[in-house]
C-alpha cells in the first residue's frame, strides 16, 4: 500500500475533524463509483476523478477524504511555475493574474480525461474568485458531457463568482451544487496578529 506523502495533518487536526462532519452532507457520487481503496492514485474501474488545486493544505484534506470515501482517481492541479511560499507575495502574484487574465502553465494535464464521468474539482477562494491555475485547467481540458461537482475552502467571504468562472469555462458541463467550507487559517492568522500589533 502506498503512503500519501503530501497529505500532512494528523488525525486530530482541527481542520480534519471539521471537514468529515462537513462532508456528511455533501452530495457524493452513488456507490456505483466506489472500487477498492488501495491509498494509491489510481483505482481500477474508477469513473470518478478528484482533481484540486491547494496552496495551505485545507483543499487538499477535503480532495483526500472524497478520494479514499468514494475509491476515485486522484490528480493535484500545480502550475508549472509555483507559487511564492510567502503568502502576501502569492496573494499579489494571483491579484496580477486575475487582473490580466493570465491562465498559467500547468505543470501536468490528465493523462486520459475521457475515462471520466465525474470530477470533483477542489480549490481555494483567492481574491473571491477561483485562482487563475483553476482557469487553466478548465481551458486545458475538455469536460463537455462531464459532471463537474465543485469543492470549495474560503476564508469567509463565500464562493464569490467561482460558480460563474466554471460554467463559463465549462459551458457543455454539468455544473452541480457543491461543498464550501471556511477554511482560511493562514489569512485569519495574519489578520489577527497584524491587528494586534498595530493596537499594541
Amino acid at each position: 500500500m502506498k503512503t500519501r506523502k503530501r497529505e500532512r495533518m494528523t488525525p486530530h487536526d482541527p481542520t480534519r475533524r471539521a471537514v468529515t462532519a462537513a462532508l456528511a452532507s455533501f452530495p457524493l457520487a452513488s456507490s456505483a463509483a466506489r472500487t477498492r481503496s488501495s491509498g494509491e492514485s489510481r483505482q481500477v474501474g474508477s469513473r470518478t476523478l478528484v482533481a484540486y488545486f491547494s496552496r495551505s493544505g485545507n483543499t487538499r484534506v477535503v480532495a483526500g477524504l472524497i478520494h479514499r470515501t468514494l475509491g476515485t482517481d486522484l490528480f493535484e492541479i500545480r502550475p508549472d511555475s509555483p507559487y511564492p511560499e510567502d503568502y502576501l507575495e502569492t496573494v499579489e502574484q494571483a491579484r496580477q493574474e486575475r487582473d490580466r487574465g493570465v491562465e498559467p502553465v500547468l505543470e501536468a494535464k490528465v493523462p486520459d480525461l475521457a475515462a471520466y464521468d465525474t470530477v470533483y474539482l477542489g480549490f481555494p477562494i483567492w481574491g473571491e474568485t477561483t485562482p487563475p491555475v483553476i482557469r487553466s485547467f478548465l481551458s486545458a481540458h475538455d469536460l463537455s458531457g462531464k459532471t463537474i461537482t465543485p469543492f470549495v475552502t474560503h476564508g469567509g467571504y463565500g464562493l464569490g463568482n467561482s460558480r460563474s468562472v466554471l460554467a463559463s469555462h465549462a459551458p457543455k458541463a454539468m455544473l452541480r451544487e457543491g461543498f464550501s467550507m471556511q477554511a482560511d487559517q493562514e489569512r485569519q492568522t495574519m489578520e489577527k496578529v497584524t491587528g494586534w500589533l498595530k493596537n499594541g
